[in-house]
């Protein structure tokens, strides 16, 4: 079944409930840059569209224990990567690799 990709909310639930693990099991496994588990109430937020994760961390974090692409949730939670944003990349050229990426999916 694939994942919800409506919203960063639902895409987490669905891959969460697909590979069968509870909010519990899921916030134990997404840690915190200094360590800590998130908690099941901030998991719930999230999956309800309440909250975005705080940081490229979760996101990464998410991608690797759902088994979901990073580039997938980055858009979903409308945020462009660290990776690209450090790099120095201009907004313009941001916007410009956007519109192309549209035009490539009408083209299809």
């Amino acid at each position: 079944m694939p994942i919800d990709t409506s919203s960063f909310g639902r895409a987490i639930a669905s891959a969460r409930k697909e590979l069968r693990l509870s909010q519990k099991e899921l916030a134990g496994k997404i840690l915190k840059e200094e360590g800590d588990p998130i908690t099941p109430q901030y998991l719930n937020d999230i999956e309800h569209d309440k909250r975005t994760p705080s940081s490229d961390h979760l996101v990464k974090q998410f991608a690797t224990e759902l088994k979901i692409s990073p580039d997938i949730l980055y858009l979903l939670a409308g945020r462009v990567p660290g990776d690209i944003t450090k790099a120095g990349v201009s907004p313009e050229r941001i916007r410009q690799a956007f519109t192309a990426f549209r035009r490539a999916l009408k083209d299809k």
